[in-house]
């Protein structure tokens, strides 16, 4: 049995962070930014699973997910400027996304050579 991408790993633990942290916007919010938060983590690791199963669009796939890491890390500070996270979860989802865009870089890097 073969070990798990690290970059998938990584996903799969944030995303249960983060689901957990949205489920407890307020109510009004949970049918908004809460939302979008959410689809853009499930299309990041939708764009992950694409990549790994489909190499002849992995490039495009992997440009896609950056592209959902991106509106993802927008979401994540107005949740913080709307203060429905605090500055240590934002910390720390702050950390979890640099840390998935390292290792989305690095795969894009693998697939340049």
């Amino acid at each position: 049995m073969t070990q798990p991408s690290p970059i998938f790993v990584k996903t799969e633990s944030f995303m249960l962070w983060l689901l957990d942290h949205t489920a407890r916007f307020p109510r009004h919010e949970r049918f908004r930014l809460a939302r979008r938060i959410d689809d853009a983590m499930f299309a990041f690791h939708e764009c992950l699973i694409r990549a790994a199963s489909r190499p002849e669009t992995a490039r495009a796939d992997l440009a896609q997910a950056d592209v959902e890491l991106i509106k993802l890390r927008a979401y994540l500070r107005l949740a913080l400027e709307r203060k429905y996270t605090s500055p240590t979860q934002f910390g720390y989802a702050a950390q979890q996304t640099a840390e998935l865009g390292r290792l989305l870089g690095g795969w894009l890097k693998t697939l340049k050579t």
